[in-house]
Order: C-alpha cells, then structure tokens, then sequence
C-alpha cells in the first residue's frame, strides 16, 4: 500500500524548521511520505539534511504587487498537480490563502490551514488596512473552502474572526495551543543572582512592541531602577512594520537596552535573565512566551490576543495594556520588586509549559487531524 503524501506549505524555509520540524519528522517516522514547500532561502539546505523532500514556490512574505501574488498562486497550483499531495498542511497567511485556492483548483483531497496568527491587517485602524480586511476575508472565505477541511487556531480570537466573517463552520475548527516546545532544550534554571534581566526576544518590529518596551526601558532608568534589558532579534526588512538599523544604531549609542542581535541561543538567555517581556500589538500564541514559560521565568506581556492567551494571568506573568509603555515599566518594576512572587511565576509557568505547551502533545494533536483527514482517501 503506498504511504500517504502529505506537503508543508510555509512562506519562509526558517520558520518552518522553527515551528513545524517536529510535526513533519514525526509525520515521516508515522509512515507518511512528507514534503516540504517553502520559498527559496539558506535554510533550504537544513530541511534537506533532515530527510525531507523540499520544493520551492515563489511566495514573498510581504509583497503586495498583484502580478507576484497571482504568480504564488499559479506556482502553488503547477506543484500540488505534479506533486498529487493527499493533504496539504498550509501554515502562515499567504500559503492559507494562495494555498488553499490553489488546492482546491487542483483538487487535493484533504487541507490543514494552521492560522498562526490573522496578522497586522487585522490590527491596523487606517483607511487602508480597512480596505485590504474586507479584500482578505473574501480570500479567507474563497481559500478555506475544501469538503476534507480542519482549520488549526491557536487561540479563541483568531477563530472566532474567521467564524464571524463567514470563513469556516465551527465543526471544521481544532484548538492547539502553539507550536509546542521542547522542555528538555528549555528547562527549568534557577534564576541568576545579581543585577536584575529582562529580556524580549523577537523580530524587531513595531508590531511586536518593541517602541514601547525601549521607552519603559527609559521610564525604569530615570527612575534609577537598577536592571538591564535585552532585546533579542534584528529587524525584518521584508516587514513594512520593522525597526530601521538606524533606529536600532540610536538605542545603541542610547545604552537605555541591551542589543544582541539575532541569536539561536534563545534558552541559554532565558535561562540568564529574571523576566521575560513580550508587549506585542497581536499574536497566535507566541513561541517565545512558551518557551519563556518552560524554563521557569516570569512574564510581562499584553492583554491582546494570543499573547494572553499564552500566560494564566497573575499566575504565569502579569497582563498590560497594549502600547502603554508606562503600564509596561511599571509591571517590570514591580516583579523586579518582588522576587518570591517572580520566582512562583516561573514555577507555575513551568508547569504550565508541562501540561499544555509540550511538544510531543502538540506533535500528537497534529497527527489526529492527519489519520482523520486521511480515512478513506
């Protein structure tokens, strides 16, 4: 009997080796016959060395010329009728989008759209970004139209958006909280002694709160509030919200934060600092806050979707305002302030991070969906 194909539809090679490997690996060692479609990139050369099969599709992150978003359609549509996939898992909004319009031409048995987040379109309040909402839940509504159709969320917002414009039925809907996290690479450290740490690891975005994490940061100095805060991440030049270098060059000459750049050594750094801070505009669930939670650090971040969700409220971390670094600065003094409620935190957040955040859970939701679309097929 011939094994099953299933295909991994990302826009970017890295975040799929970030936040789908371990779905993927498993799928493979399950006895599925796994592809992977993402855009060109360095890391194309690392899903290879994991054993599995990579395609290339034309899709920009950020691009908005109607002619290249046309193109990732017809480029998906050219690879789902040679490849003959029984199931596609489109994961991020372009291949949910261009995917699933594309499956559905080319007649792909069964889909998983993996909404990791509606992104910023659905936070902006312009003219414009109205314009564009009412132009992409059309495409919502057109791509998620497949009879063998589950649709992944990762919290309640995002659903019930999707549900409010029409999208999807509520019996095609799965909750999975997140991508999962490995709890042996993030384990639970002591905290370090010493001058207190925050630290924010994050493409440097305005969506992600960055702006207002660096003016808490100045709030806590002129306050002579001993502490050293580190932003984790470079910016993003294929994201219209991202950090100019030159902004970034100013907080360095500033000395208000910590700049380290990009880095893969996230845990080693969760596990050097006291606090970990995430004041996002809007998540799916945010990795990083999970991984925050799984090596035993207190977290500050926003009341908005995803990011809440993420946390147990005044157990796990403390809730702020969105865009309210004076709120921010003042959550950040206050665990800095009292460290045995910080350390409780991070306790619960640990196990908080065992029950619901592990992920060989999240691996094992994830294939349940695959063996239901699958029956019969």
């Amino acid at each position: 009997m011939t094994a099953n194909k299933i295909l991994f539809v990302v826009n970017a090679p890295e975040f799929f080796l970030s936040h789908r490997l371990p779905i993927a690996l498993a799928a493979h060692e399950a006895g599925y016959e796994v592809h992977v479609a993402t855009a060109d990139g360095d890391a194309v050369r690392e899903i290879g060395r994991q054993g599995l099969t990579h395609h290339t599709v034309a899709i920009a992150r950020s691009g908005q010329n109607p002619l290249a978003e046309f193109g990732s359609i017809v480029s998906m549509y050219r690879l789902f009728r040679e490849l003959k996939p029984d199931l596609v898992h489109l994961i991020t909004i372009k291949p949910i989008l261009y995917g699933g319009i594309a499956a559905r031409l080319a007649g792909v048995p069964a889909v998983i759209a993996a909404v990791s987040g509606l992104g910023t379109v659905f936070v902006a309040q312009s003219m414009a970004a109205r314009a564009r909402r009412v132009l992409i839940s059309g495409l919502y509504r057109l791509a998620l139209t497949q009879r063998r159709l589950t649709v992944v969320f990762q919290n309640p917002d995002d659903r019930d958006g999707l549900l409010a414009i029409g999208a999807l039925n509520k019996d095609q809907v799965r909750m999975i909280r997140g991508s999962g996290v490995d709890l042996a690479k993030y384990s639970f450290v002591p905290e370090p002694g010493g001058t207190p740490v925050v630290v924010m690891a994050a493409r440097l975005l305005r969506d992600k709160g960055v702006y207002e994490l660096v003016d808490a940061a100045r709030l806590l100095k002129s306050r002579g509030v001993e502490l050293v805060i580190r932003l984790i991440g470079a910016p993003d030049s294929g994201n219209p919200t991202s950090v100019e270098e030159s902004e970034v060059a100013g907080w360095a000459a500033e000395g208000v934060v910590e700049l380290l750049g990009y880095r893969t050594d996230v845990a080693q750094q969760y596990g050097a600092a006291n606090i970990v801070c995430l004041p996002s505009y809007r998540e799916g669930l945010p990795k990083g806050l999970v991984e925050a939670a799984a090596c035993g650090r207190a977290v500050v971040t926003t009341d908005v979707p995803g990011c809440r969700d993420a946390i147990e409220p005044g157990v796990t971390g403390v809730l702020v305002p969105v865009k309210n670094p004076l709120a921010l600065a003042d959550a950040i003094q206050e665990l800095i302030d009292a460290p045995e409620r910080r350390l409780c935190m991070g306790k619960a957040g640990r196990e908080l991070a065992e029950r619901a955040f592990s992920i060989d859970r999240i691996v094992e939701q994830h294939l349940a969906i695959y063996k239901e679309l699958l029956e019969d097929v």
